[in-house]
């Protein structure tokens, strides 16, 4: 697992930690049923506490994106309810919509951003 945390930023480490098991989902590097690494590996990996992947996992859990099993540790199981995932995702795409209204950003030019996101995700499904 490639997990690349940035010790300089500003945003939380479980939050980068989060993004990139996201981002490994969306990009099919992980699959479902694929199992992460354990919290005490996966800390000693990235040099990081413990505790901040035990965040990181926790988060996960609560978004739907993994679930514990007690032989195997925190797997990959998309089980998210696709309603309340697309509501959460409008309203996330509203505030950024906005933001680039006001920058000058046209329908066009989002709907291609859109597409060339996507594009990057089409090992997913």
């Amino acid at each position: 697992m490639v997990i690349e945390i940035d010790f300089n930023s500003g945003e939380a480490l479980y939050l980068q930690l989060r993004n990139q098991i996201i981002l490994g989902i969306a990009t099919a590097k992980f699959q479902e049923g694929d199992a992460l690494p354990s919290v005490r590996q996966l800390a000693d990996d990235i040099g990081i506490n413990m505790h901040t992947v035990n965040k990181a996992y926790t988060v996960l859990k609560q978004e739907g994106f993994v679930k514990v099993d007690r032989r195997r540790g925190a797997v990959i199981a998309l089980d998210i309810d696709r309603i309340r995932a697309l509501e959460e995702m409008k309203g996330e795409l509203k505030g950024i919509l906005a933001k680039g209204m006001c920058k000058g950003i046209s329908k066009e030019e989002a709907h291609r951003m859109i597409d060339e996101i996507y594009e990057g995700f089409e090992g997913r499904n």
